[in-house]
């Protein structure tokens, strides 16, 4: 699980970075990425009713990233600065195996 001061809460936050953020796509997610005034990276992870009409698989999906994300954060933030980054779950993500989700996310980072 994501460290508190690493969770985008805040809607004019996410808003801000819909609007502005700099776009990648990958097979499962499409991501969005701004910098931020502060060294710590923030997420939040958007998977909408199109990808599973059940909460529970949409929460376990993200639940799964969140993990994935908390376990590599030393390994994927550099010192200096601070993004946000909005991770949109597209639909056909429920049906991959763990390990193929977090291969996506972690090449959508390199």
């Amino acid at each position: 699980m994501l460290p508190k001061k690493n969770r985008l809460q805040k809607k004019k936050d996410i808003d801000r970075i819909f609007r502005n953020g700099e776009t990648k796509r990958n097979g499962f997610f499409v991501t969005k990425i701004k910098n931020n005034n502060s060294e710590d990276w923030r997420f939040c992870f958007i998977v909408s009713q199109k990808v599973s009409k059940k909460a529970s698989v949409r929460n376990k999906i993200r639940r799964r990233l969140s993990g994935f994300v908390g376990e590599k954060l030393k390994g994927i933030t550099p010192a200096k600065t601070g993004k946000d980054v909005l991770v949109i779950v597209r639909s056909g993500a429920e049906k991959e195996s763990p390990q193929e989700m977090e291969k996506a996310l972690l090449n959508i980072f390199r």
